[in-house]
């Protein structure tokens, strides 16, 4: 457990001062955070005409209220945790790039109802808008990254405490004969 919990800590780290900087903002995280206002408003347009979206902003042509995808709204932060904590985790690789594609797109894929709802919830009432948006979301995706890390941990390979995986034999109790 201490070695998971040093190497989760070690790779998001690692993740976190990649994210920040320079190379990484224009090379991932802007793009990334552009994309989402683009899908989001690509989403919203099928029943929603009068909305624009301009780099990472989402903008009504009705009433002219706006989100701008920030830094900490984008998911890159929550799929970082799941990603150390995936990688970190004692798991075959086979499971880990399973749980990884499986993961990023559940983490992603509420942020995007997170960001479009709160696009709706803003031209509808600031107030709700800057609650849900402080404490109802955040608080949303970070459990939906525990929920997705549990779910994907249970979907491991048995081992037990003698370090043998599925389908190796128990070690036997007998001595051997000579």
């Amino acid at each position: 457990m201490i070695k998971f919990f040093i190497l989760f800590l070690v790779i998001q780290g690692l993740l976190f001062g990649g994210e920040l900087t320079e190379p990484g903002q224009a090379l991932f995280v802007i793009p990334w955070t552009n994309y989402l206002a683009t899908l989001s408003a690509g989403l919203v347009s099928g029943f929603d005409s009068h909305v624009l979206v301009s780099g990472k902003v989402l903008q009504s042509t009705t009433n002219g209220f706006a989100v701008s995808i920030e830094a900490g709204c984008n998911g890159v932060e929550a799929t970082i945790v799941l990603i150390a904590a995936m990688l970190a985790f004692p798991a075959p690789w086979k499971n880990k790039l399973i749980g990884l594609l499986a993961g990023i797109i559940a983490v992603q894929g509420l942020n995007i109802v997170r960001i479009i709802s709160l696009f709706y919830l803003g031209q509808w009432n600031y107030d709700v808008f800057e609650w849900a948006h402080l404490y109802v979301w955040q608080a949303l995706i970070m459990l939906d990254v525990l929920i997705v890390w549990l779910l994907w941990v249970r979907t491991l390979p048995k081992v037990d405490r003698g370090g043998r995986g599925p389908g190796e034999p128990p070690a036997s109790s007998a001595p051997a004969a000579a």
